[in-house]
């Protein structure tokens, strides 16, 4: 792809939700990067649509079909051929916004992405190259009062920006990833993830994202195995307390590990009744 000289591609943000309204008003605000913001929402019973609209986003309902049909829906919508996804938990940090601000203008200045490998590169990162079609960024979770460094949680690299014409979402009903037709660079600045707003909220997503993982588990034909049943949970807890120096991260680390093998052990516990 060749953008041409001066031609900076604008950027739709798009975010889907269902019941955020405790978080959607920040999640908008920090996209002023952004030329056009989205909000797919599958029917909140709350004040989220009206936030959202009262913040400049443009509101459109969609009954839910799962993660990665609502972010393909999602990006349908939009006016713009690049897409910044971002879910009502997650915000831009400043170094990443004006990082993609950077990476705008470095369209219209005919910029390559060389400067991001240069051994001294510029501190706003990374620049569009022609053969470019999705960005990378790292994501920084802030789980129980503190940013978490370790334990599998960081870097935790994300395709978040990306040309819709040659990028797709794919995946189940519970996980979804980015299918990119082409080159991904990176950027520097942290994606920042707010995924839990308390400890119980944490024990309940667990609960409903094992029992959706088995029942997608069996609907492809996997049989329940009482050894994995009794391996995997160990095994992920060891994985992220010791192996991802889940131990630096303290309390919190144990307590990520503990949450991890809890969640190995509810699924395999559920695909195998």
């Amino acid at each position: 792809m060749c953008l041409g000289l001066g031609a900076m591609p604008a950027i739709s943000a798009t975010i889907i939700t269902f019941n955020e309204a405790d978080r959607i008003a920040e999640a908008i605000g920090s996209l002023s990067c952004c030329d056009e913001i989205i909000v797919v929402d599958s029917g909140s019973t709350d004040q989220t649509r009206e936030i959202a609209l009262a913040r400049g986003a443009r509101i459109v309902q969609r009954r839910w079909e799962g993660y990665a049909k609502q972010k393909n829906f999602a990006a349908e919508q939009a006016r713009n051929d690049w897409i910044l996804s971002m879910d009502a938990d997650e915000r831009l940090s400043i170094e990443l916004a004006d990082e993609i601000v950077y990476w705008k203008k470095s369209a219209g200045e005919g910029s390559g992405f060389e400067k991001a490998c240069d051994p001294h590169p510029a501190p706003h990162g990374a620049a569009l190259s022609q053969g470019e079609r999705a960005v990378s960024m790292p994501r920084r979770v802030f789980y129980l009062g503190r940013w978490i460094k370790h334990s599998g949680w960081y870097p935790d690299r994300k395709i978040r920006l990306y040309d819709r014409r040659v990028c797709r979402w794919e995946g189940d009903f519970v996980h979804e990833w980015l299918k990119v037709d082409g080159a991904v660079s990176a950027f520097k600045g942290d994606l920042l993830h707010f995924p839990y707003r308390h400890w119980k909220d944490h024990v309940a997503r667990i609960s409903r994202y094992s029992e959706l993982a088995a029942r997608a588990a069996r609907s492809s034909g996997r049989r329940g195995n009482i050894g994995r049943l009794l391996m995997v949970p160990p095994l992920v807890f060891l994985k992220a307390f010791l192996l991802r120096g889940g131990f630096l991260d303290g309390w919190r680390g144990l307590a990520i590990a503990y949450m991890g093998a809890r969640y190995a052990f509810q699924k395999e516990f559920r695909i195998l009744r």
